[in-house]
């Protein structure tokens, strides 16, 4: 069994949304007997409406610095804590996993990592709303109401869908889009993982069925990548749940496999 410092947990959310979506997973791990936090990206500000507002403040930031974002948070706890990220916050957990700045890492949906070969074209529409102008590389991107509708909340309800965008959707930075885009084009690319680390935590890796962010595939794919290493790699699949998994009405069925993951991992 893991000692009480290990039970320290530290969400990392993804592109589009604000960290304060975590605030339900935070609440339900506290009352499991973690000590979780959310801590927000590079440039957010403290809540979703000031984000919109501040929405240039998060321009420029890539994924190499997210990943040491967190990892100089990680640093202040004095002992490696349970990484848990959706979407490209799923990259970053990985990549914190592999470094052995991570404990354990729970991967949700997460955003290609180098070595994923194909996407799907629903993945490859989703990330045009960036990639289709190159100023965006240094430019915040925001989502309308109707690219989460198809990004994000496809699986739910339409009212659902509005209310999710409504609260918790926020402008993001191009640059980890650009990142993920040309990753197998350079050996040192921000989205490279060292998949082959035995010595490294246990990683669970999920794929939701309807996904058209991340679907199913890309998952898939991400898992093979870590054949060649002996630690624990775990693959979970959601058949019914779009990339809004984390944040819908589904999504204490996400947070209870994981804790439930956790659990049979000695977590």
């Amino acid at each position: 069994m893991a000692n009480a410092a290990d039970r320290t947990v530290v969400f990392v959310h993804g592109l589009w949304l604000h960290a304060d979506s975590w605030t339900p997973w935070v609440e339900r791990f506290g009352g499991a007997g973690y000590s979780p936090s959310a801590p927000g990206w590079p440039g957010h500000s403290a809540s979703v409406q000031e984000t919109r507002r501040n929405a240039e403040a998060v321009a420029g930031y890539g994924i190499g610095d997210v990943v040491d974002h967190y990892a100089r948070i990680i640093e202040s706890f004095g002992a490696k804590p349970i990484v848990i990220g959706h979407s490209f916050g799923g990259l970053v957990a990985q990549r914190l996993l592999a470094e052995d700045l991570a404990a354990a890492a729970v991967a949700i949906d997460p955003a290609p990592i180098r070595g994923v070969i194909f996407l799907p074209p629903s993945a490859l529409r989703v990330a045009s709303i960036a990639l289709r102008n190159p100023a965006n590389r240094k430019r915040a991107v925001s989502l309308t109401e109707d690219q989460f509708r198809y990004g994000f909340a496809n699986a739910v309800s339409l009212e659902e869908s509005k209310d999710l965008y409504e609260r918790w959707a926020i402008p993001t930075p191009g640059k980890p889009l650009f990142e993920a885009a040309s990753a197998n084009l350079s050996r040192n690319s921000s989205a490279k993982v060292d998949t082959r680390n035995a010595s490294r935590g246990p990683l669970l890796v999920t794929a939701g069925g309807k996904d058209r962010t991340v679907p199913k595939a890309i998952s898939s794919a991400t898992v093979k990548l870590y054949r060649h290493s002996s630690a624990v790699t775990d693959f979970r699949e959601f058949p019914d749940r779009g990339h809004s998994l984390t944040i819908d009405s589904g999504w204490p069925e996400v947070a209870d496999v994981a804790l439930a993951w956790l659990g049979e991992r000695g977590f």
